[in-house]
């Protein structure tokens, strides 16, 4: 071999790749799942397969779907994606995912962007495939006299305190199903 060190940084090079291949694999949270459902306009959160917490959530005035621009809420199965505004005060308003610095109160007239926390994300079936770069992300709203309607624009809405704690609980890769059934229904069919 002409250059023993040239080959000793290749082969660095390849096994670290490999092991941030392996450490992004065991990031995944594999633990948890979240599921939702549209009739009911409901998610339920899954720990090792049991019901940890129940939250109210509104999914889009429009229904389901996934066209870009449509205004929709994907359906199927996803994953969080990325995690966006750990530790941002509750209300903290987000303009493209970045903090602006103000913060709006419960049910502000005449207000509604994204706020307190942001979980991207990614769609895992050709029925969602756009899910990640038409920005469908699960967040809090100041408009929480909603929850419990179809009221958004495409993601999925919570109050503040539920994403806080939602947030804090479920890593990068958690498994999301969104679904038209109830959630009886879709508990049973996505028994471990």
């Amino acid at each position: 071999m002409r250059c023993p060190r040239c080959f000793l940084l290749l082969l660095m090079a390849v096994f670290l790749s490999a092991c941030q291949l392996n450490t992004g694999e065991m990031l995944r949270d594999q633990r948890h799942r979240i599921l939702i459902s549209v009739p009911e306009q409901q998610m339920v959160l899954l720990e090792a397969g049991k019901i940890v917490a129940r939250y109210p959530v509104s999914t889009a005035q429009r229904g389901i779907g996934d066209m870009p621009d449509s205004y929709m809420t994907p359906a199927g199965r996803m994953e969080v994606a990325e995690k966006i505004g750990g530790g941002m005060p509750a209300g903290t308003v987000f303009k493209d995912r970045i903090p602006t610095g103000e913060i709006v109160g419960i049910d502000a007239p005449g207000r509604d962007p994204v706020v307190t926390r942001i979980l991207w994300l990614r769609g895992t079936e050709e029925r969602n495939r756009n899910a990640y770069t038409r920005f469908i992300c699960i967040h809090g709203t100041p408009q929480e006299s909603l929850l419990g309607t179809p009221a958004s624009y495409g993601c999925i809405r919570m109050r503040s305190t539920d994403i806080i704690t939602l947030f804090e609980r479920i890593g990068p890769g958690t498994a999301v199903l969104i679904g038209e059934a109830g959630l009886e229904q879709m508990l049973a069919e996505n028994a471990d």
